[in-house]
């Protein structure tokens, strides 16, 4: 008998099931009853509501009552930008939305995601801005004909 089929079976149908490990479903009965899939391995119940799950001590009431932030407060490009020469001359006024649209000088560019910062280029400036606002100093312009760099500060 040819166990090699079999256990090839095993192995393919192991490491497919792990991936179905959390669904809408469960992300819901999480919500619901106030639970982290921490709290729920340490007895906090997902078929009871929040209350019931605070009144046992798994839910944090500051935390359940704490409303949920924007999607403009969760954004961290968003907002007036200028990027500033050495000098303290301003180079240019960037307007960044809650949807990473992004305006410099008044027009439009494209701007993606790059490497934890947003990346955007008009004519031979680059810009580029951090994501996480822990880091400072890193907001960056280039000006690739000129052979120019400098700062991009918020407003």
């Amino acid at each position: 008998m040819n166990t090699r089929p079999f256990a090839l079976t095993i192995l393919v149908l192991s490491v497919q099931s792990s991936a179905f490990a959390i669904n809408a479903k469960y992300a819901q009965q999480l919500e619901r009853s106030g639970c982290t899939q921490i709290s729920e391995g340490q007895g906090c119940d997902i078929t009871k509501t929040k209350a019931e799950n605070a009144k046992a001590g798994f839910v944090n009431e500051a935390a359940a009552a704490t409303p949920k932030a924007s999607p403009a407060a969760a954004n961290p490009y968003a907002g007036q930008w200028v990027a500033k020469a050495d000098s303290g001359a301003t180079v240019a006024s960037i307007r960044i939305d809650a949807k990473e649209h992004v305006w410099v000088n008044g027009k439009q560019v494209k701007a993606k995601r790059s490497d934890g910062g947003l990346a955007f280029k008009t004519g031979t400036l680059s810009f580029r801005i951090q994501g996480d606002r822990r880091l400072q100093g890193e907001d960056t312009w280039i000006d690739s004909d000129a052979g120019t760099k400098g700062k991009i500060v918020s407003e």
